[in-house]
């Protein structure tokens, strides 16, 4: 992940912005806007996983299959972080970060990289040094 400061996204805010959802607020649009542009947004590998579920149980519809959808974000200039075990491990330690395991794979990937942007308020009340946008701002 190198020393690169990236603006990670939670997974609903991925979707939000792709939708162009209103519950994304207009600091955090902004925010994004010039990180896409610096080439400096990322997502988890998990929030594709994270999708895929949700769009399978009939909770996120989507106008396009979500492997041509990854595709198209990543090649618009998001960046993927892989999950691996460095990342599993550092994801399982987070203390009193009552959170699923993607969340917690999310926060982790952010600790090590950047800014987490989320309207979760879980995480965004969360006592830690993580690096964080609300979102809904």
């Amino acid at each position: 992940m190198g020393s690169r400061f990236l603006i990670i996204l939670d997974t609903h805010v991925l979707v939000w912005l792709d939708a162009g959802d209103s519950r994304l607020g207009r600091k955090a649009r902004r925010a994004l806007d010039r990180a896409l542009a610096r080439e400096d947004m990322a997502v988890s590998a998990i929030s594709f996983w994270e999708v895929e579920r949700l769009r399978r149980k009939g909770r996120l519809r989507m106008s396009q299959p979500v492997d041509s959808w990854r595709r198209d974000l990543l090649e618009g200039g998001l960046q993927e972080i892989a999950v691996d075990g460095e990342l599993g491990i550092r994801a399982a330690a987070l203390v009193n970060l009552d959170a699923d395991p993607a969340d917690r794979l999310i926060v982790a990937t952010a600790l090590s990289a950047g800014t987490l942007v989320t309207a979760d308020k879980k995480i965004l009340d969360w006592d830690s040094d993580l690096a964080r946008l609300d979102a809904s701002n």
